[in-house]
């Protein structure tokens, strides 16, 4: 259901409710400002283009999506990737990958994949969001030191570029950025700035110095970018074709998927703190819609934002009111403020960002999950981060993943157990009236692929071994992989003259068994049976 006819039928539009969440609406639509025009720049793009993303993608996504409370616009988990296909591709090419995500997002949605994105273990997702983190903060050091930047150099290169530059820094430039720095992490505790965002503050007071002081050298957003034109923005189709479609799959796909990941986190953070429950392939739908429509109006690629998210809650947004009051609160200031964002200097939001990569490496997290978790998972978090670093998003995400899946199918596996049954192991009556020449073997655990040796290896029997019996109570569930396994070991078995016996399976499994005539209704010597008792029976008559 969409958060706001769950929001309507909870009674949040009442006007009891009005107050609180216009008032969570205007102040997180403050911290907005600063950050979206921040990402922008980063991603490659003008400033304005942030502001774009902010109201039509928190206003589409307020509208349809699937949390409550949930506040999109551009993030820091995107910079890498976008700054990434708009140095490739072109602003044009990272408006058209947005586009192509949005419709993937949207399919995503409808096919009810919402669900299968909580499966991403935890050490990838901290693995590559310390690393995008870490590229974030190293991305802004020319801005904040107001050296040359480097374009096109893999990771430890452009450190070992920006390191050399250092001596040539602008003094005032880092200056203004330290000062930047300071109010965005202490500013709430200066005397009356308790309820000034930081990022705001900082902003504020490092042009009002610029302007004030006009020191040389100081790059500001009408120096770089021009000045950010007071309108709003205007509809246009991009260039779209099939070979250009083909050719940013990759990108788009990529685009969806890291989305997908952060609005589902974002929404779980935010039913945390509310207390409810988002439905994650709405809030799929709600981010696609999003981020095909942003785009036609000169926006890029947006989601749930967990900070922005999280301070509308703690104002008190408990509907999508706020985050539509967010929205129009930037549309204002564009229309009324924006030729005065010229002469906000780089570096104040390079100082901004600093912050942004801190919180979203989470170094004690990263700190105790190195400390506490198993060995193979620290592995995992390790090479995640080490790739999105060193070659970039695409492939630590990937490759996290996929490790994480070989190391999950090696662990389950291994809680596959075949052991042979003892007199112990059955009733009194049943060991009494075991016959020679009879074993008894039990599967415990799912028997798939990955646990077909287990069975070769486990089962110990000699020249004087007439039967064998496999209980298989204790398997949930059997692949194609593990039916063609245990054929196999029938038919090898039964070459030497020992019948094999399968019996106490699960529904789900006989049917299995049955669909692939492992087992069959009307054989001339039964192969399986429902019970153990009955098996041990055939074995004494035949």
């Amino acid at each position: 259901m969409m958060a706001i006819r769950e929001a309507w039928h909870a009674g949040l539009f009442g006007r009891a409710h009005w107050g609180r969440n216009i008032a969570a609406g205007l102040v997180v639509g403050v911290v907005a400002l600063p950050l979206a025009m921040a990402f922008a720049i980063a991603s490659g793009v003008k400033p304005e283009q942030g502001l774009y993303t902010s109201i039509i993608a928190g206003l589409v996504v307020a509208l349809f999506g699937g949390t409550r409370i949930q506040v999109v616009g551009p993030t820091g988990a995107f910079v890498v990737i976008l700054a990434g296909i708009t140095a490739q591709y072109g602003v044009e090419g990272l408006l058209m990958a947005t586009v192509m995500a949005g419709i993937i997002l949207i399919l995503m949605g409808v096919a009810k994949l919402g669900g299968v994105l909580k499966f991403i273990p935890a050490p990838v997702i901290v693995g590559f969001t310390a690393g995008i983190g870490l590229v974030i903060f190293v991305s802004q050091w020319s801005a904040f030191f107001g050296i040359a930047d480097v374009h096109g150099l893999r990771f430890h290169r452009t450190v070992a570029e920006l390191v050399s530059s250092l001596p040539g820094l602008n003094i005032a430039t880092t200056a203004l950025g330290l000062l930047g720095l300071f109010l965005v992490l202490y500013g709430n505790r200066l005397p009356m700035m308790q309820r000034v965002p930081g990022p705001l503050l900082a902003m504020v007071v490092v042009t009002l110095v610029q302007v004030v002081f006009k020191f040389e050298g100081v790059a500001t957003i009408a120096s770089a970018f021009g000045e950010i034109p007071r309108a709003l923005p205007q509809f246009a189709l991009p260039g779209f074709s099939y070979d250009r479609v083909i050719e940013l799959l990759p990108a788009a796909f990529t685009i969806a998927m890291l989305g997908a990941i952060e609005s589902l986190l974002s929404a779980v953070v935010a039913d945390g703190m509310a207390g409810t429950r988002h439905d994650s392939n709405q809030e799929l739908i709600g981010q696609g819609l999003a981020n095909v429509i942003a785009p036609l109006f000169n926006g890029f690629a947006a989601t749930g934002a967990i900070a922005r998210t999280a301070t509308s809650f703690r104002n008190g947004a408990n509907s999508p009111i706020a985050a539509i009051v967010h929205s129009f609160l930037l549309l204002a200031i564009l229309l009324v403020l924006a030729p005065l964002a010229g002469q906000i200097p780089l570096t104040a939001l390079a100082a901004i960002l600093f912050v942004v990569a801190w919180n979203m490496s989470d170094v004690p997290r990263v700190m105790r999950m190195l400390r506490t978790a198993p060995r193979a998972d620290v592995v995992v978090l390790v090479i995640s981060f080490l790739l999105t670093v060193l070659v970039d998003l695409v492939v630590g995400v990937n490759a996290g993943v996929l490790l994480a899946m070989l190391l999950f199918l090696k662990r389950m596996s291994e809680s596959v157990d075949v052991s042979a049954n003892t007199a112990d192991d059955l009733p009194e009556d049943l060991s009494a009236a075991l016959p020679a020449g009879v074993q008894i073997y039990s599967i415990e655990g799912p028997f798939f692929f990955a646990a077909v040796d287990r069975l070769i290896h486990s089962l110990n029997y000699g020249e004087d071994t007439r039967a064998l019996i496999i209980r298989l109570h204790s398997v949930p569930f059997m692949d194609m992989t593990g039916i063609e396994g245990l054929k196999d070991t029938i038919e090898r078995l039964e070459k030497r003259n020992v019948r094999v016996i399968l019996c106490e399976a699960k529904q789900n499994v006989l049917r299995k068994l049955v669909r692939a005539k492992l087992v069959e209704r009307h054989q001339s010597l039964p192969r399986y049976f429902g019970k153990v008792a009955s098996a041990i029976q055939a074995c004494r008559s035949a």
